[in-house]
C-alpha cells in the first residue's frame, strides 16, 4: 500500500481513492500491518468509505493479523453501521480468528458476544445480504 493510498483512506478521502485508483492503485494492496484500505476504514467506522470500497469490489473477507477480517475490525470497534453494510455486501460471518487468545477461533458473532454488543450480535444473526 502506498503512502498517498494510506493517507486517503485514514482521511476518508474517497475522492483522493478515486484518482489513485484511476491511476492504477490496487484496492486490496495492504499496509505494514497486512491491513487493507476496508479493514483500516472498517476499524475507523468511516462508513461512507466502507461502502465505496464495497462498490469498487474490495476483497470483503480477507484477514490480516490475528485472522481478523474486515467484519471482524468493525465488530471489535462497535461500528453498527460498518457492519451492517459489510454483511449486506456478503461479507463471511464464519471467518474464525487466529493466534491470540482473545481471537482464537471466534467468529465476529463471538467477538460481537464477547463484549457485550447485543445490536451488533443479532446484526450478525439475523440480517441477510441483499
Amino acid at each position: 500500500m502506498t503512502q498517498d493510498w494510506e493517507d486517503a483512506v485514514r482521511r476518508g478521502s474517497v475522492d483522493q481513492l478515486q484518482r489513485l485508483l484511476a491511476g492504477g492503485a490496487d484496492i486490496d494492496a495492504r499496509d505494514r500491518h497486512g491491513q487493507t484500505a476496508l479493514m483500516l476504514a472498517a476499524m475507523n467506522g468511516d462508513t461512507s468509505m466502507v461502502e465505496w470500497l464495497i462498490e469498487h469490489h474490495a476483497e470483503l473477507d480477507d484477514t490480516a493479523k490475528f485472522g481478523l477480517s474486515a467484519l471482524m475490525l468493525a465488530v471489535l470497534h462497535g461500528h453498527v453501521e460498518v457492519a451492517r453494510s459489510l454483511i449486506r455486501a456478503g461479507a463471511n460471518r464464519g471467518l474464525s480468528g487466529t493466534g491470540a487468545p482473545g481471537f482464537a477461533g471466534k467468529t465476529a458473532l463471538d467477538l460481537a458476544l464477547s463484549r457485550g454488543d447485543a445490536e451488533i450480535a443479532d446484526i450478525l444473526r439475523f440480517q441477510l445480504p441483499t
